[in-house]
Parts: structure tokens; C-alpha cells; sequence
């Protein structure tokens, strides 16, 4: 279902169907963006969100991050002797291998929504401190990349918008991780996105390439005009398919797209993925407005309920806990 846009003139109002919303001003939606990248350094700033985080935690649930012991077992003939510990052996005169966390490894594939609607709000310079949905998602990502990669898990990118644009499998060495890095680097300097969200037909062509069972973490905002809302649920539920585990997060600038706290004042927003404009003034229809937002929201929740997909909305104006959180749930659940 796409998301709502509210019509009216100052003294009644009426609601439809649309793509996201966004204001006017006399500098076009992108031109702010155009002038800079969204970060100099990604997986500088994904490795100081996450140690930022796990600093905040008073015992680290990232085991493995250093190749940490987890216990011995009895070692079998035939298995590698390379991680015989030979010291426990001189004083038992029995062998024993070490396990290491790491040895469980997870396949994780990460789904960007590339379309105009993620480029909202406008930000005149991108930073940690001020991000739009398509710099929150794409930072999100890169952290739970670098959790990955110190884990030594493997990690897939698809990134879809008006087309299915970019696509990675599951691998984990250094250079795929680099590449996936200068991919989101390309799409966080993006100077003219896609206009269009085609998340139904490139969502069913996703599902298709993973092949082995994997943790799925999709970023979407949820607007979209091409599919109805059943449609659009059934191209989430095929994410299920080969035993997944989905988790939606659903970025949002709480403020603005579910509250509608604007100014009082007469403003134009414009729906940046077809151009068309309402004129109208913020109060006037706010209350029905967030009605029919937080309906819509409470379906998708339903729905993702129903499927057994995870769903997280996380308001893009706080940080990065939420998403880091969930994961560390999601991978314990998963392995």
C-alpha cells in the first residue's frame, strides 16, 4: 500500500491514495543532496557506531568477535589436528580440540529500498547526527556488515528501486565486504534516484536468487503505488521461503511522516516519486492524517505478524541501538 497524502483546501479536506510526500521549497528535493557524499569514510563511521554500541552494554554480546574459546570436546580420528590444544594434552595425556564461537557461521542478505520516497526528509549535509531514510538504512547496513565481518559471517546486498539495480550472493571475505562498502558509498551519493518503487516485482525476483537459508534484513519504507496492499504482502511472505528468517525494518521520520508536525502555515508538498503537489495547511487535516498513517502501520505489523516476518520500525531521528538489538536477538534466534 502506498503511503498517504493528504489533499485539501482551508476549509475541508479529503484523503487519498499516493507516494510519499515531502515539502516544497524554492531548491529542488535532491539539489542539498547533490552537493556532498552522505559519508567520507562508511566503514569508518559503521565501525564507530558499533563500537559506540557495544561500549553502551555492560557484557558484549558479540561473541567471536577475536576468535574467543568457547569450550573443548573430545577430538575424533580423522578431524583436522589443528586446533588440538597440545597443552591439555600434556597434562591428561588425552586429546582435545578447541571450538571456537565463530564456527557457527550465518548467511545474512541485506535488501535496500532505493527509490525517491527513502530520500526524504531533505538534509543540506548528511552526517551521523542528520540522516534521511536512505542514509539511516544505508549506515544501518553498513554496521551490521562490520558485526558481520568480525564475526566472520557471510553477507549478500540487493538494492532494488524502479529496477532490480544491484545484487551480491553470501560470501565473507575482505574484498566482498569492500565491495559491498563502495556499493551503498555509490548509492549514498546518489544524484538522481530512482523515482519509482517496484518493491512487489523485484522483491519475488530476490527471494528466487537466495538460495540457502539465510537471515534476511530488509529496509523499506513501505510506499509504493504498483501492487495492492495483498499483493505487496505476498511478495514479503516469499522472502519466507527456504526456511528465512525475515526482519523488516521500517525507517520513518516519526515527526513528520506519522505525526505531521509541521508549521501552521500554507505549505505545497510534493509527492517526490510522481511530481503532483497538494497545497494545504498542516492543522487542518493532521489528526485524520495520522489516523489513517498509524491504520496502514498497524496492518503491515499485522500482516508481518501473520507471516512470522520480524518488524521493527525504527524512527530515523534516534540511533542505532534498535537495529543493533535486533540483530543480536535475531542471530541467536537463528543459528
Amino acid at each position: 500500500m502506498p503511503a498517504l497524502v493528504i489533499y485539501g483546501n482551508f476549509n475541508s479536506f479529503h484523503l487519498y491514495s499516493s507516494a510519499v510526500f515531502t515539502i516544497f521549497s524554492n531548491v529542488n528535493l535532491q539539489s542539498e543532496l547533490n552537493k556532498s557524499s552522505l559519508f567520507s569514510n562508511l566503514e569508518l563511521l559503521a565501525n564507530q557506531v558499533v563500537e559506540g554500541f557495544i561500549s553502551g552494554i555492560h557484557r558484549s554480546p558479540f561473541h567471536g568477535f577475536s576468535a574467543e574459546f568457547a569450550e573443548h570436546k573430545i577430538y575424533n580420528n580423522g578431524e583436522s589436528t589443528k586446533h588440538i590444544d597440545w597443552k591439555l594434552f600434556a597434562k591428561t595425556d588425552k586429546l582435545y580440540t578447541k571450538r571456537y564461537e565463530e564456527e557457527t557461521n550465518l548467511r545474512c542478505h541485506m535488501i535496500l529500498d532505493n527509490s525517491a520516497s527513502m530520500y526524504y526528509p531533505e538534509v543540506d549535509n548528511l552526517s551521523i547526527d542528520s540522516l534521511n531514510k536512505i542514509g539511516f538504512s544505508v549506515l544501518s547496513i553498513a554496521a551490521l556488515m562490520n558485526v558481520l565481518k568480525r564475526q566472520r559471517d557471510a553477507v549478500g546486498l540487493s538494492i532494488y528501486s524502479d529496477s532490480y539495480s544491484y545484487y551480491a550472493p553470501e560470501k565473507g571475505s575482505e574484498r566482498h565486504f569492500q565491495m559491498l562498502l563502495a556499493q551503498l558509498s555509490t548509492v549514498s551519493m546518489a544524484k538522481n534516484p530512482p523515482k519509482e518503487t517496484k518493491t512487489y516485482t523485484y522483491l519475488h525476483q530476490i527471494a528466487e536468487n537466495i538460495k540457502r537459508r539465510s537471515l534476511i534484513f530488509l529496509f523499506t519504507d513501505m510506499f509504493q503505488t504498483e501492487k495492492n496492499d495483498a499483493e505487496l504482502f505476498e511478495a514479503l511472505r516469499h522472502l519466507k521461503y527456504n526456511k528465512h528468517d525475515v526482519v523488516l525494518f521500517h525507517p520513518i521520520d516519526k515527526q513528520r511522516e506519522l505525526f505531521f508536525n509541521f508549521e501552521n502555515t500554507p505549505k505545497r508538498f510534493v509527492d517526490v516519486e510522481t511530481g503532483e503537489h497538494l497545497d494545504l495547511y498542516a492543522e487542518n487535516i493532521k489528526e485524520a492524517y495520522n489516523e489513517r498513517v498509524t491504520a496502514y502501520l498497524n496492518e503491515i505489523k499485522m500482516k508481518c505478524a501473520q507471516y512470522k516476518i520480524k518488524y521493527v520500525d525504527v524512527n530515523i531521528r534516534q540511533d542505532f541501538s534498535t537495529v543493533l538489538n535486533t540483530f543480536l536477538v535475531e542471530r541467536n534466534k537463528f543459528l
